[in-house]
């Protein structure tokens, strides 16, 4: 079974939480002449770069690929009392105490609800914590990345129906050509030796054998059998390339240059207005088919 076609145009973005952190990967995907990965990453996850290139590097083939990592860590409302001040409070309330006949030991409570002995816990992530994050970070970009390659695939479906079409109206238009052009080298001869028939009377000395064979050599030139010939060959080689469909960008490119180089040539051979009109309708719809062709991973 062929593999779909892809496009090199594409989007995909996860997102999650995992151990107080937020993380959200976007992909996106433009044409390229090879596969060029940009990898944004916050500062702490630089590690995770060298894994990540392999994994698409696995899936991808060309295309301008930007991957960018945004992360929130969540505030944490964790208080702890500060040692220093917490045993000076305390100093000075025993000290208290003792001077105050029948008081009470001082309340933890009343002691925490002090100005100072409570302060925000400073977060301190063990390792295996930052393990389990940059783990789930790597998991959501493969998530991502398998999005990006199912959306150029998408594109590719849509791509594959329109290079269908015009491969169908170039096969159209060269029948076409292939009718306006079958009388050409007889219509050529014709035409010419009308005008050599012309000129004899003024050179008599010109050896009638010899005007036939320059005639003759004239007509050859104008016949486009080969250049149609040719792009009936290229058309089936396009067809071929759709139905195998992966990694063909790069040989459908050259492909397309081909066509236009027998689209050029029949232009130069034309020797009917008809033939010269259908020629470059040829031309156009090529560059058409070259467009879109330059999408293809």
């Amino acid at each position: 079974m062929a593999s779909p076609l892809s496009s090199m145009t594409g989007f995909a973005r996860t997102e999650g939480t995992a151990d107080g952190l937020g993380w959200a990967w976007e992909l996106r995907s433009v044409n390229g002449r090879g596969l060029d990965l940009r990898v944004r990453l916050p500062a702490g996850f630089d590690a995770l770069e060298p894994v990540l290139r392999e994994a698409a590097g696995k899936r991808l083939k060309r295309g301008n690929i930007t991957a960018n990592l945004t992360v929130k860590r969540e505030e944490q409302a964790k208080l702890a009392a500060d040692p220093a001040a917490l045993e000076q409070v305390l100093a000075l309330a025993m000290q208290l105490a003792k001077r105050i006949p029948g008081s009470e030991s001082p309340r933890a409570e009343a002691l925490l609800a002090l100005p100072g002995v409570l302060r925000p816990a400073t977060a301190v992530e063990d390792e295996a914590v930052v393990r389990g994050q940059m783990e789930i970070v790597r998991v959501g970009f493969i998530a991502a990345l398998d999005g990006l390659v199912a959306a150029r695939q998408a594109e590719g479906a849509r791509l594959a129906e329109t290079l269908g079409g015009q491969i169908r109206e170039i096969s159209a238009m060269r029948i076409e050509a292939a009718a306006e052009a079958a009388d050409q080298p007889a219509l050529q001869r014709a035409r010419m030796m009308e005008a050599v028939q012309a000129l004899l009377g003024e050179i008599p000395a010109l050896p009638a054998e010899r005007i036939a064979q320059e005639v003759a050599l004239l007509a050859a030139k104008s016949d486009v059998r080969e250049e149609l010939d040719r792009l009936d060959a290229h058309l089936h080689a396009a067809h071929a390339l759709l139905d195998e469909g992966e990694s063909i960008g790069r040989r459908f490119d050259f492909l397309v240059q081909e066509f236009n180089r027998e689209a050029n040539t029949l232009c130069s051979k034309s020797a009917s207005v008809a033939l010269t009109a259908t020629g470059l309708k040829l031309k156009a719809a090529i560059e058409q088919l070259r467009e879109q062709v330059q999408n293809i991973e």
